[in-house]
């Protein structure tokens, strides 16, 4: 048994479990409080992360792929548009905000606005925790009533190490794990696509052949990893498999876009179960399994210019499905399925990508005994308050707060950077409303 550093001699407001985008957008909300109140008045907060360092879909920072979100709907501007956390701030501390406006764009580079994340977060530095895995998050009552939360975390870099931190309230904001077809086995040949930048780069380091890759999906990172793959190894043949015809395009019309707006949460978390469904089925072409208009006219443009020049190296097999997948020494055997006629190929592939999205990562698995206490619906879906509070058994005064994993209840941005910094705000104005109305014990009285 792991010994505990130390037992929690202070109570945090909020821990913070998981320092992506959400969660910064949320420290710097409370820094930003924090600087205009006297100390009686602050959020003591802290954030952990098992990341050694700040990063936001590294695997993915492709170098010339732009973002499908506004540089406005940045960490804060939604939130607070004289905060001097912007995506502008940062052009103007970087020296490039003429350049960037002389690019007439809304759309920067994905790797300029993960530097923007990294400069953020660099400025909130002292709240965070980075190689710090959360290993449980166990209730602490007093005569029943549980009024804290214990949080455990493993340092990474000396894993027998256990440190606990309590806290008031939890904000979890873990992300997305990689969604994968059942019994896929990953390995140096067979990938999932958030992998895509450190295994090309692991292939081209040892001079690997790369003959023929496979990329299955349909969605933008799907495109992007077949463009990427095709760019950089020009000798070999790129086969995107999806089972749709072709390419979905992206709906980016200004009246799609309104399922973006922060009143379209209201309007959705609101709604009965069957309209909230129908809005989710209506408005998956905003970020489901679609392409940015560009990329598939380019995509075209190359496989007919192939066409043309009679060295074919972009193949897409639509309207199929992977069958199984041979590992043996010299590489992969994709057998490929065209559905209308049932007609099996198979593929001598070197590699497998699966651009087949994320998932949201089961609460359980993050809160342990505490996930218990978090009421469910009859469909076994969380309960959660408009405020992004879950829902917990009535002796349950501490609170645990959902960034991510609630499109069920708050819509499509549950997971999307459009509402990141309205939702930040949201969190810490319920921080500090259920700190305004509580009579808190002392910290003595916690220990």
């Amino acid at each position: 048994m792991n010994p505990l550093q130390s037992e929690p001699d202070s109570v945090h407001d909020v821990l913070g479990i998981g320092f992506g985008p959400s969660n910064l957008a949320l420290a710097i909300a409370v820094q930003e409080h924090n600087a205009k109140v006297p100390d009686n008045e602050r959020l003591s907060a802290g954030f952990l992360e098992k990341q050694p360092r700040f990063g936001w879909h590294r695997g993915m920072l492709i170098d010339d792929a732009t973002m499908q979100v506004s540089f406005l709907k940045d960490l804060v501007t939604m939130r607070d548009p004289t905060s001097d956390f912007s995506f502008l701030s940062y052009l103007s501390d970087r020296g490039r905000l003429v350049d960037f406006l002389n690019q007439k764009t809304l759309f920067p580079l994905r790797i300029e606005f993960h530097d923007y994340f990294e400069w953020a977060a660099a400025r909130v530095d002292g709240l965070v925790d980075y190689g710090a895995e959360v290993v449980s998050v166990d209730p602490v009552a007093v005569e029943g009533e549980v009024r804290w939360l214990d949080v455990a975390f493993r340092d990474t870099g000396s894993p027998g190490r256990l440190t606990v931190r309590r806290a008031r309230n939890v904000v979890v904001a873990t992300g997305m794990e990689p969604h994968l077809p059942p019994g896929t086995v990953l390995s140096d040949r067979i990938w999932h696509n958030s992998e895509l930048m450190p295994r090309v780069a692991e292939l081209t380091d040892r001079r690997a052949p790369v003959r023929r890759a496979v990329v299955l999906g349909a969605g933008q990172s799907a495109a992007e990893a077949v463009d990427y793959l095709h760019r950089g190894f020009p000798d070999a043949e790129i086969c995107s498999v999806f089972a749709k015809y072709g390419y979905t395009p992206a709906d980016d019309s200004p009246m799609a876009n309104r399922i973006f707006d922060p009143e379209a949460v209201d309007v959705y978390y609101n709604a009965p179960r069957g309209v909230k469904q129908a809005l989710f089925d209506y408005h998956r072409s905003t970020n489901y399994s679609v392409v940015d208009m560009d990329l598939i006219e380019s995509l075209s443009r190359t496989m007919y210019q192939e066409k043309v020049r009679g060295n074919q190296r972009l193949r897409m097999l639509n309207v199929s499905r992977i069958r199984e997948v041979e590992v043996h020494d010299e590489g992969l055997d994709v057998t490929v399925e065209y559905l209308p006629t049932g007609e099996r190929e198979v593929l001598a592939a070197d590699i497998l990508v699966h651009a087949t999205g994320y998932r949201p990562q089961d609460l359980g698995d993050r809160l342990g005994g505490v996930g218990k206490l978090c009421l469910r619906d009859e469909e076994d879906a969380l309960l959660v308050n408009r405020d992004h509070r879950v829902v917990t058994a009535p002796n349950v005064t501490a609170g645990i707060y959902l960034q991510g994993g609630t499109e069920h209840t708050h819509g499509i941005t549950s997971t999307l950077l459009s509402h990141t910094a309205v939702r930040a705000g949201e969190i810490r104005d319920a921080l500090l409303a259920e700190r305004r109305t509580r009579s808190f014990p002392t910290t003595a009285d916690a220990r």
